[in-house]
């Protein structure tokens, strides 16, 4: 390609904190929940890379196809593919993207178009920007892009702890689930933890609907808890698992759960989402479970609501003998959509 910046280009990473870090020469952005990609424009050419350096516009034809028209030509930028819904970012919507089948993919491409949310600039013309510091990377990618049009937009960025606060607060949920965190005086590092991400420690009261066993140890160690929700309509449905338990904590809970297991039946999973349902993502697994009496209620730790699931196994709090069960739904995670949000993706 006719660029200074040649792909493959591994993106800078970030390293995880619970907290803002202080004031003292920081840049704040949103922190999107999409794929990550670097996109390779030279005027002829186009390539979207993905994080672990595969080419993405197979999957995202629609917006290779549009960022030719509103990208100038002559860059690299570092950035997210993102799908916008109604209720915030769409991360299943991107999943379903990744299929084998060219029919499938074009066909989700007219149904939920997706967008490119650009917050660094590698290359532009005919310089390498990498060395430049982070703050007049950014100045340079504002100028570059001016007011972009859909499907491309420019992230929200601040020097203001307060504005990254309160961002942090508020846009919890919908797609947008922390901050992230860059020196000013940074220059372009690929594949270093050189970024700081802040990111919530949301909480949630599940009910335990059953169990799985650890694999070769019938019997004698529990592997995980299996977690529900209850929906509007009172059908519970299963949002993930917790097994992050010791091993002399797994086996005390073959005690424990065992009065839970007598009448269980298939329990409360039986009528929404239960354990172990097909996907393309579980083929070949072992999705046997043990149903439990629904009884049972804990607390979690969770990073994200996917798709009506936790996206990662959750971290068990502790036992919430004091909650009901019916209690444990899925109102206790509403989170609303960002004004900045709704507004940026209300171009389309």
């Amino acid at each position: 390609m006719k660029l200074p910046v040649q792909p493959p280009i591994k993106p800078m990473l970030a390293a995880l904190a619970r907290e803002m870090p202080p004031p003292n020469g920081w840049l704040y952005e949103p922190k999107w929940d999409g794929f990550r990609a670097i996109v390779f424009w030279d005027g002829d050419e186009m390539l979207i890379q993905s994080r672990d350096l595969k080419p993405l516009g197979r999957y995202f034809p629609e917006l290779e196809e549009s960022l030719r028209g509103v990208l100038p030509p002559g860059v690299v930028v570092d950035g997210e593919v993102v799908i916008a819904g109604p209720d915030g970012l769409d991360f299943d919507s991107l999943l379903q993207r990744i299929h084998p089948a060219e029919s499938r993919v074009r066909k989700l491409a007219a149904e939920t178009p997706s967008s490119f949310v650009a917050f660094d600039l590698l290359a532009a013309g005919d310089n390498d920007l990498m060395a430049l510091p982070q703050a007049k990377r950014r100045q340079r990618l504002q100028e570059i892009l001016g007011d972009p049009a859909p499907p491309l937009y420019l992230t929200p960025s601040t020097s203001d702890p307060a504005t990254a606060g309160d961002w942090f607060e508020r846009f919890e949920g919908a797609g947008l689930d922390g901050v992230i965190v860059r020196k000013d005086d940074l220059p372009y590092l690929p594949d270093q933890r050189s970024l700081v991400k802040v990111k919530h420690q949301r909480t949630a009261d599940c009910m335990v609907g059953g169990f799985r066993w650890n694999r070769g140890e019938e019997g004698r160690l529990v592997g995980s808890l299996l977690l529900g929700l209850y929906d509007s309509a009172g059908v519970l449905h299963h949002v993930g698992h917790t097994s992050s338990f010791k091993k002399a904590e797994k086996a005390a809970l073959v005690e424990f759960l065992a009065p839970y297991r007598e009448g269980a039946g298939e329990a409360g999973f039986g009528r929404g989402r239960t354990p172990g349902g097909p996907s393309r993502w579980n083929q070949g697994r072992d999705l046997n479970w043990e149903p439990l009496r629904p009884e049972l209620v804990c607390e979690v730790t969770f990073d994200h609501l996917q798709g009506g699931r936790f996206r990662h196994a959750a971290t068990f709090l502790r036992w919430r003998p004091d909650k009901p069960p019916q209690q444990c739904t899925y109102d206790q995670l509403t989170a609303a959509v960002p004004y900045e949000l709704a507004q940026i993706f209300s171009r389309r």
